[in-house]
Order: structure tokens, then sequence, then C-alpha cells
């Protein structure tokens, strides 16, 4: 009997060791995730001293000002097309193939980025962005060549928005025709 005794006291003293093991993992666990954190906590401090805080209410004015000066000015010379005697959806079709060509043309000639680096928002949301999203990846890719180039990095923005687009309309003209 003694023997078995001394047995049980030799197993008991393992399994204290064991959970006094475990006991100090855990501790080192933990003093390595808050080591971490104070790492994570003390870089975003560093960060913050270097990264400019943005000018929320001047970059929404620029963005409003100048969609709103392209809009205007479309609706402008909309008009002057309809005092010549053009009809308002004859006019509203031709300033927006206007609309299109001049920001394929300042996409082009780079002083699209300039105004959008300016105006933000502003410059993109009006039909003017998506043909600038059209011609940007053409002009980028034109070393490929034509096909491998142009025509394949063409619609790589805008080939998804077109697709879902005319996929919509398609599933509401079917809807619209059977209500």
């Amino acid at each position: 009997m003694i023997s078995q005794r001394s047995g049980n006291t030799i197993i008991s003293e393992e399994n204290d060791d064991m959970e006094g093991v475990e006991v100090k993992d855990k501790e080192k666990e933990q003093r390595k995730q808050e080591e971490k954190k104070k790492q994570a906590k003390e870089y975003e401090q560093y960060v913050k001293q270097f990264t400019p805080s943005p000018k929320y209410f001047s970059n929404c004015l620029k963005a409003f000002i100048v969609g709103g000066l392209i809009c205007v000015a479309a609706f402008y010379v909309q008009g002057l097309f309809m005092d010549r005697g053009m009809n308002e959806k004859d006019a509203g079709t031709l300033i927006t193939v206007i609309l299109v060509c001049s920001a394929q043309l300042l996409t082009g000639l780079g002083v699209y980025d300039t105004i959008g680096k300016f105006a933000g928002a502003g410059s993109i949301i009006p039909i003017t962005g998506f043909a600038n999203s059209m011609v940007a990846p053409a002009i980028e890719y034109k070393k490929e060549g034509i096909v491998l180039g142009v025509g394949a990095k063409l619609f790589s923005l805008a080939g998804p928005v077109l697709v879902c687009g005319i996929s919509a309309s398609v599933i509401i003209g079917i809807v619209y025709y059977f209500i």
C-alpha cells in the first residue's frame, strides 16, 4: 500500500506541475497579446502624426461646384439647341454625346485627371466620369496594341456596369410586359 500511495503522490505532483506549465503558457500568451496591442496603439499614434486630416467641407464644396457647373453648362447648351428648333429629346441625346466625347478628349489630353484631382466626385458623377473610366484604361494599355491593349481594356471598368445595367433593364422590361 505504501508504494501505491507514493505512486499516487507522484502522479498528483506531475498533474500539479502540468497545470503550472499551462498557467505559465497562458500568461505568456496574454503578455504577448498585450505587447502586440501596445505596439499597434503606438504605431497608430505614429501614423496619425504624418497623416493629413481630410478637408471634408472644402472637398464637398469643390465636388458640388464642379459637378454643378458641368450640369449647368450642359443644360445651357441643351437650351441653345432647343432655341434653334430641336426638340427636347434630341437635344438631350446630343448633349449626352457631347459630354461623353468632350470627357474622352479631355482624358486623352490629360486634362481630365487634373480636373478629377481638384473636383473629386464632382467630375465623375455626371456621365463624363463614365467616359473617363472607358478611355483611361485604354490609354494606359495602348502599348500592348490595338486589340490586346486598347480593345481588351476599353471596357475593363465600364464593362461590368454595362452588363449589370443592360441585364437589369431587360429583367424590368420583361416584368413590365407581363404586368
